[in-house]
């Protein structure tokens, strides 16, 4: 195969977007949640792995946290990988780490990217799907059963457990 062969065959391979964030909790349990100005819904601390840029999605995790709430956290363990078929868009591949839990002092340092968001807040688990939609909601609960099974990652597919 030649240079240019290989770089046609590169081209016509399907597109993936990938994405990572962090799970973090307080001392009772409640998950940070962030609201974004661009779209419905809340998410996680986190955001687009820059693969053009030679980053991990562990660095983009780290690099997105900092961004978003101003909070340089290196991520815990890998509490979930979920591939999300999309309708408009190409699938995505979401990994979300364990940030841990935060004291009074981290969550008095957070800093909100105001390009993208408008507000954070701690919630329960029984409150997730009220704010986090869809998958995302399937997927911060998955992550919440890895760390209560002090294990991980789980594998997920449209958020929900593969069998």
């Amino acid at each position: 195969m030649t240079t240019t062969d290989y770089a046609t065959y590169i081209a016509g391979l399907p597109k993936v977007l990938a994405g990572a964030a962090m799970l973090f909790r307080d001392g009772a349990g409640r998950v940070l949640v962030v609201e974004p100005n661009y779209r419905e819904g809340w998410a996680l601390p986190g955001g687009t792995i820059e693969s053009d840029e030679g980053e991990t999605p562990r660095q983009a995790a780290r690099r997105e946290t900092l961004e978003e709430i101003g909070l340089d956290v290196r991520p815990g363990a890998l509490l979930v990988v979920d591939w999300v078929l999309g309708t408009g868009r190409p699938p995505l591949v979401a990994y979300v780490y364990d940030g841990g839990v935060l004291d009074d002092a981290a969550f008095g340092g957070i800093r909100l990217q105001e390009a993208e968001l408008l507000s954070w807040k701690l919630i329960t688990r029984e409150e997730v799907p009220e704010y986090l939609l869809g998958s995302l909601g399937l997927r911060v609960r998955a992550a919440l059963d890895a760390l209560d099974a002090g294990g991980g990652p789980a594998e997920l597919e449209n958020g929900r457990p593969v069998q």
